[in-house]
């Protein structure tokens, strides 16, 4: 399921060095640790100015990105968005697409449906967009009289450009096979099987005299293209069957036999329903797709086109974008055109121009040095590096961006482009536009104006309005009487028996700049832990060295006990209480062993911070020196 916090998982993993960089990820009570590769590659910066991150510390060999009491929710989003598996996250904190062993997370259809689009189509693409690239060469080449139909070269091109199209349903047998857990031989056996010669001509009644085509004297039934070349939804629905029939038999065929005969009896069923029921539902089903598609044209080109424009970044953020590539791919095998993609056509661009602003008029100089290659990948058509690193972060240039593409978006459809083949992105997108039948340019130089529009656009309305942001100030809020302040908004009793320290004090830049809230610290005498006030334990780390208090007269509390001891796992603490409980001002929460603590390097010190520090007019400690669990420790001013 989508996450609100996915966006902000997208930026934090662009921004750590991307997914490559990680090699473990857990989380603590307010931080995600990171051990990555190579730090240097994370753009720290960035990570410190984006909205939903407090700030970033790196010790100890880790990189901590510090969110807050969320920070579970960010975490689960962080595991969704960058598929970590176990390996990466120590088989803790939530399912995981790499995790194929165990149980399986229920999906509704539509995410389960995007999953499946994903790990088909994702390992093509690269291969597929070269293919379309070339053909729309090479129609140029032909419409400009470079080269002709009929040399030797032009075959030799043609066979490349055309191939992946031409043969698809084996190359997406093996994808699909690779998806659904069936051997991949067996995959690219049955789509080869689709697009077997004398089938082909079997289709066509040319090579047997029986007319329709049949099988054991049932009638087949084949495409309304005639045969499966280029198609897309039956080799997949085919290869899901064959994967579930395999899955069934393999338990009853004996070991002896078992590597023949269970590819054997799966094949000798999937193939012959595939052609009498399988091929035909999914090909009426892609007719279908097709047909709504035109009826959705029907209603208003101009509309499809800023729809999709404006919310294709949104898509791509939740990884929905995938759902768009299949129903492409099938209008142009059935229609022989698509025009969903073109809607999405302007964004590159878009993204582009407002990066290449950026980078003209910030004085922030890591800005500079992140837009710089964020253009030039942008123009490409790679535009993670802009979105996840700067539009999104800064979020105004980002829906700027959204508009401009979707006016594009609009102004492509309503002027009749199409798409005829998968193209590259950015530039090297160009050739999808040109009609390879009849070797028609206009809908690319159309595209080609109106890509140059929506960059030159984007440029001007976010160069208007882009400023840096200014410098975080802290606020000082005036001093009061304790007593005044008592009366306004309660005070806070010591939860520890010790030595009361300045919160600036404490070894940890989280917690000493006040990041994270205003307070103070403790450098315990004894091991234990009292409620400082009445309320609700919101958090109890499973580890018992941090709890979370939402407090009854409005503080939302965080007790940290010591600095880094999460990595204790939980040795030397003793929780008493539990998440979820309401205490009373003086109850006993948590032990912990403080000669065993020390002992494996960690210190005590323990910082009780009001997180929700903006929601007072001040903190004032009002201790100093030792304190017991009867003094006045904070006091809350409203």
């Amino acid at each position: 399921m989508a996450s609100k916090y996915d966006g902000l998982a997208r930026i934090i993993i662009q921004n750590v060095g991307g997914k490559g960089n990680v090699t473990a990820l857990t989380h603590c009570v307010t931080r995600l640790r990171f051990k990555l590769k190579d730090e240097s590659k994370a753009q720290t910066d960035i990570l410190k100015e984006t909205d939903g991150i407090v700030t970033v510390i790196q010790s100890g060999g880790q990189y901590m990105v510090v969110i807050g009491n969320h920070v579970p929710d960010v975490y689960d989003a962080v595991i969704s968005v960058g598929h970590f598996g176990p390996e990466i996250t120590g088989g803790g904190g939530g399912a995981s697409a790499a995790d194929d062993d165990g149980p399986k997370e229920k999906q509704n259809p539509f995410n389960a449906f995007v999953g499946i689009v994903t790990a088909v189509f994702t390992p093509c693409l690269a291969v597929l967009s070269a293919c379309g690239i070339l053909k729309g060469f090479l129609s140029l080449f032909t419409y400009f009289g470079i080269l002709s139909e009929a040399s030797g070269t032009y075959v030799i091109l043609y066979a490349l450009a055309d191939s992946f199209f031409y043969f698809m349903p084996v190359l997406l047998g093996y994808t699909a096979a690779k998806k659904f857990g069936l051997p991949e031989m067996e995959g690219l056996v049955i789509g080869a099987t689709l697009v077997y010669p004398t089938v082909l001509s079997g289709s066509l009644g040319v090579a047997f005299a029986e007319t329709p085509f049949k099988f054991f004297g049932i009638p087949i039934t084949m495409p309304p293209a005639g045969d499966y070349t280029s198609s897309v939804i039956p080799i997949i629905c085919a290869v899901a069957f064959a994967a579930f029939i395999e899955k069934r038999i393999k338990k009853f065929i004996p070991d002896v036999v078992k590597t023949f005969i269970v590819p054997l009896i799966t094949m000798l069923i999937t193939i012959p329903l595939t052609f009498l029921v399988i091929g035909p539902i999914a090909s009426a089903a892609a007719s279908l797709i097709g047909a709504a598609c035109n009826a959705l044209l029907g209603i208003s080109n101009v509309l499809v086109g800023v729809v999709v424009g404006a919310f294709w970044q949104v898509l791509v953020m939740f990884g929905l974008h995938w759902a768009m590539v299949p129903i492409a791919l099938n209008n142009m095998q059935t229609l022989g055109s698509d025009v969903i993609l073109v809607g999405m056509f302007g964004t590159t661009f878009a993204q582009t121009g407002a990066v290449l602003a950026i980078w003209m008029k910030t004085k922030n100089q890591k800005l500079k040095q992140l837009a710089a290659p964020a253009t030039i990948s942008g123009v490409a058509g790679v535009t993670e590096p802009a979105i996840y690193g700067i539009t999104l972060p800064k979020k105004t240039p980002f829906f700027l961006t959204c508009g401009v593409a979707g006016i594009a978006g609009g102004v492509l459809t309503g002027l009749g482009v199409r798409s005829y083949q998968m193209a590259g992105m950015g530039v090297f997108g160009y050739t999808a536009y040109i009609n390879t039948a009849t070797n028609d340019i206009s809908g690319m130089v159309t595209a080609i104006v109106v890509s140059i529009l929506a960059l030159v656009a984007s440029f001007i309305v976010v160069f208007l309005t882009y400023k840096d942001d200014a410098p975080k100030k802290k606020e000082t809020a005036p001093a009061a009487s304790s007593d005044a302040a008592t009366a306004a908004g309660g005070s806070l009793s010591a939860p520890i028996v010790g030595e009361a320290i300045d919160l600036s004090q404490v070894k940890d830049e989280v917690f000493s700049s006040g990041a994270l809230g205003k307070g103070i610290a403790i450098d315990p005498e004894v091991g234990e832990v009292y409620a400082p006030c009445d309320g609700e334990i919101t958090t109890f780390f499973p580890t018992g060295h941090a709890i979370g208090i939402q407090a009854d007269n409005g503080a939302e509390l965080l007790i940290h006990v010591g600095m880094d001891t999460v990595q204790l796992d939980g040795k030397g603490y003793t929780p008493v209480a539990k998440q979820g409980d309401r205490v009373k001002k003086g109850q006993l929460l948590l032990k912990f062993d403080i000669d065993y603590i020390k002992s494996q390097g960690y210190t005590v010190v323990t910082p009780i911070i009001v997180t929700n520090s903006d929601d007072f007019a001040d903190i004032v400690p009002e201790a100093s020196g030792k304190v017991t669990t009867d003094s006045k420790l904070l006091t809350l001013i409203k």
